[in-house]
């Protein structure tokens, strides 16, 4: 009893330190990339917490892993360094007698690990989609800051406006660039507009201004001016909720299951795969502990990034060819997982009896042979 309790306890102090210290990290990561895409223009300034928070909870399935790992191997290893193990090897515990110990402190973040992948990752990634779809679908006009040129969605015209009203319905001095789709550019500038709908269409209503139109080829110099007390220029859609983008990692476990094809057993086996990645990691874990009480923490700790990389490498590629066809997913998570499983436990079982290879010595110089 005192053998699990003080294991899992450490285990759990270990597990704590390593979660907060990756937490900061992926969380600082995340928060400059999203700042990038806010800077672009992909998602609203506005909801960048939000956006920021739901790829948290996506990655978290990763960070635990991870963290589990790091926790379970600088755990026993430290216990090495500190000639803790002699004690309970010495009262008869051999390695392998951590696994029930290990497990049972790790076999809740597994349950919430593998929760986290085929559920809250697919709801992370369908929330974040559905921020950035209604923000792509605002109106062209909803997009320009006062006294600030902006391009609009589809990147065919530049819009400045002076000044608007406080519901962003009607601009002053507004001014607008367009280019078509043959080349030709136009520039209006009119004194007022303001927006309207006709049906599910959003118009541009533009009042006392003048168009001037360039590279017409039928024209003296290609050159067109005209002016219009009112006039109408669409510049964008509704902007009523379409729906969630169907992109494949929002898509939920369920419709994976129930619509069986390439890609989205490509997707099912990675979710699962995330869930066996941390069963066997920790398994693996136990086995990569034991080593030389006099090595460094350095070693151990570039041994478990290489491991970890490599295996999160290995599910990625199996996902890609799941999705194209080339292998089928049922024996593709077999090989893959079963074999590190394998693996581990052949490594475990070697440390545990102590098996070697066998050494064939020369014989000494001078000896008969």
């Amino acid at each position: 009893m005192l053998f699990h309790s003080s294991l899992r306890r450490e285990l759990g102090r270990s597990f704590s330190a390593t979660l907060l210290v990756l937490l900061t990290i992926v969380f600082t990561m995340l928060l400059i990339r999203t700042l990038g895409l806010a800077n672009r223009g992909s998602v609203n300034p506005e909801e960048i917490l939000l956006v920021l928070s739901y790829t948290v909870i996506g990655r978290l399935p990763t960070v635990l892993t991870l963290a589990l790992f790091i926790a379970v191997v600088s755990t026993l290893s430290r216990m090495y360094r500190e000639s803790e193990m002699v004690i309970w090897f010495s009262s008869g515990r051999g390695i392998a007698s951590f696994l029930g110990p290990v497990f049972r402190f790790a076999w809740p973040i597994m349950v919430v690990i593998a929760l986290l992948a085929l559920f809250a990752w697919p709801w992370a990634n369908a929330q974040t989609d559905a921020l950035r779809d209604r923000f792509e679908r605002r109106g062209d006009l909803e997009r320009v800051a006062p006294g600030q040129f902006q391009e609009s969605s589809g990147g065919r015209r530049v819009f400045f406006i002076e000044r608007d009203t406080a519901d962003g319905a009607e601009g002053r001095n507004v001014f607008i660039s367009n280019r078509d789709r043959h080349g030709l550019e136009s520039i209006l500038s009119a004194r007022s507009g303001r927006v309207e709908w006709d049906g599910d269409q959003q118009m541009l209503l533009l009042e006392q201004g003048q168009r001037l139109e360039l590279g017409l080829p039928a024209l003296e110099g290609g050159i067109r001016v005209s002016e219009f007390a009112l006039y109408a220029i669409q510049i964008g859609q509704s902007t009523a909720p379409t729906g969630i983008s169907g992109s494949l990692k929002a898509r939920s476990t369920w419709d994976l299951v129930t619509q069986p094809t390439a890609f989205n057993m490509g997707e099912l086996a990675w979710r699962l795969g995330v869930g066996l990645t941390a069963l066997n990691l920790t398994l693996l874990g136990v086995a990569l502990a034991a080593g030389n009480p006099r090595a460094g923490k350095s070693g151990h700790l570039l041994l478990v990034l290489f491991a970890f990389v490599v295996y999160s490498n290995l599910l990625n590629i199996s996902q890609g060819w799941i999705a194209s066809g080339q292998v089928n997913w049922i024996p593709m998570m077999l090989g893959l997982h079963g074999s590190v499983f394998a693996l581990s436990a052949f490594w475990l079982a070697k440390r545990h009896y102590g098996w070697s290879l066998p050494i064939v010595r020369a014989p000494l110089r001078g000896q008969a042979s």
